[in-house]
């Protein structure tokens, strides 16, 4: 009989290490955005140089809480205090295990007195669901518009919203042609509303580029027109929509690490949401890749320190998760770092394609090097200690080199040369995508988070710099 749950599914693979190191789902896929509209490192200059639009509308989940118990909902389950959160603002949201293991991330936006939408990917939005669901909460409302299909096949997509964000250093010059007169620079996370093409559409300001910028959404039905308006506008100022190759790299440069592993496979407290969730959802069918290899699934758990989420860590409220993360020296955890890694050993990388007798490394695709949903290659120091692990890797036009996002013991300092263990051992696993190869190890020095200089100098917070606005 097949299995009807995550649970089955794992008891049936024996483990969830073998379960997901060769998941056969094949590479994560940032849906329907075509892959480019010019080419990725022009896109990628752009929210560099001059402006972007970013097409979020695909890739996220949204989840719907209404009524009055969505705000304890939410507070019982983020490490987040929401003693502060006001109409017309958003929060990122962080939920954790019992164990203090993170499940994943999101941002919630407050749109009404009770109502607050969850955009992210789906482990948090799972987790919401489930404790919606089962958590006894009398007075609450709890839908989900899921992501788009990774590969449609040419079938119709459709969503509750569009999502799309304007950045760069000349977005709000875009953004007041677009309104049609100035419009307030609000603090970070603040939401209003202002006018695209003769319709008021919802706004939250943001920054992802390192500068003022806006996050724009509204019925889907008008996305055609309003992406088409915002493209008009922008070609005065140097816009260029961004597609879905160059989008997920301009994490390298600002610092925000977007998956990793839900901590839920393990623990008699999660049990029952292992078997709320489906055989074939994102938790059974995701993928585990790198270098960094352990046959106990809890060694690739992350606290929210490791991730850069300390300062979110809030005990002005029950959650699940306090009293484990109580437990914890902060100084004692793993910090988040950027690995800028050697050009000449990436160049070896690259080359490798070329060898016809070998050697042959692991594929290093551009701009983005991921081949998994939850990517863990090891760090290693001059003794061949691993010392962390390499997250999200790739590369960008705008600094010239090869980043990975990484979180790493916190004795090492900046400056700190280790050595990327890159490419899975023995051949590789058998996930549909990994090809055979050699591992290799490339010299990467640590970092700041963000790696851009534009970015660290203009954030005022936010989810990539760990400050979390009022």
């Amino acid at each position: 009989m097949a299995p009807k749950n995550l649970q089955e599914v794992i008891d049936a693979a024996g483990s969830p290490v073998e379960l997901l190191r060769n998941s056969q789902i094949g590479s994560y896929i940032y849906p329907v955005v075509p892959a480019d509209f010019q080419n990725w490192i022009k896109e990628q200059k752009a929210w560099r140089d001059t402006a972007v639009l970013y097409d979020q509308s695909h890739h996220m989940d949204n989840v719907f809480l209404s009524g009055s118990d969505a705000i304890k909902l939410i507070s019982d389950t983020a490490i987040n205090s929401v003693a502060n959160f006001a109409l017309n603002k958003a929060k990122q949201y962080v939920p954790t295990t019992a164990s203090g293991h993170v499940i994943g991330d999101g941002i919630l936006f407050r749109e009404g007195e009770d109502e607050y939408t969850y955009v992210g990917r789906a482990p948090a939005s799972n987790w919401l669901m489930f404790h919606g669901e089962t958590g006894g909460y009398s007075n609450l409302d709890i839908t989900v518009d899921r992501r788009s299909p990774s590969r449609p096949y040419g079938h119709a997509v459709t969503r509750q919203y569009y999502r799309f964000q304007i950045q760069g250093p000349n977005a709000w010059s875009v953004i007041e042609k677009l309104n049609g007169g100035s419009l307030e620079q609000l603090k970070f996370f603040n939401m209003s509303t202002m006018t695209i093409d003769g319709t008021t559409v919802k706004t939250l300001r943001h920054g992802m580029a390192g500068a003022p910028g806006l996050e724009i959404w509204g019925p889907y039905e008008d996305h055609d027109r309003i992406w088409t308006a915002i493209v008009e506008a922008g070609a005065e100022f140097g816009l260029l929509p961004v597609g879905s190759r160059a989008y997920p790299s301009n994490t390298l440069e600002s610092g925000w690490i977007p998956s990793p592993l839900p901590a839920i496979y393990t623990g008699e407290a999660e049990r029952a949401y292992r078997e709320w969730l489906p055989a074939d959802g994102y938790e059974a069918t995701g993928t585990l890749a790198g270098s960094f290899v352990s046959e106990n699934i809890e060694d690739y758990y992350l606290t929210p320190w490791e991730l850069g989420y300390g300062s979110f860590v809030k005990f002005d409220h029950d959650f699940i998760g306090r009293d484990a993360l109580e437990k914890i020296d902060p100084a004692s955890q793993r910090k988040k770092v950027t690995l800028a890694w050697d050009a000449e050993d990436l160049g070896k990388v690259w080359t490798s394609l070329l060898n016809v007798d070998g050697p042959n490394y692991k594929f290093f695709d551009l701009p983005l090097a991921n081949y998994g949903s939850a990517n863990y290659d090891a760090v290693v120091d001059a003794d061949g200690t691993v010392v962390g692990y390499s997250m999200f890797t790739g590369y960008s036009a705008n600094e010239r080199r090869g980043l990975s996002l990484a979180t790493v013991d916190p004795s090492v300092p900046e400056g700190t040369e280790l050595k990327v263990v890159w490419g899975e051992p023995n051949g590789g696993t058998k996930k549909a995508s990994v090809e055979p190869h050699e591992q290799t190890e490339v010299r990467a020095v640590v970092s700041p988070v963000p790696y851009s200089t534009v970015a660290r100098a203009t954030y005022q917070g936010g989810w990539r710099t760990g400050y979390e606005s009022a």
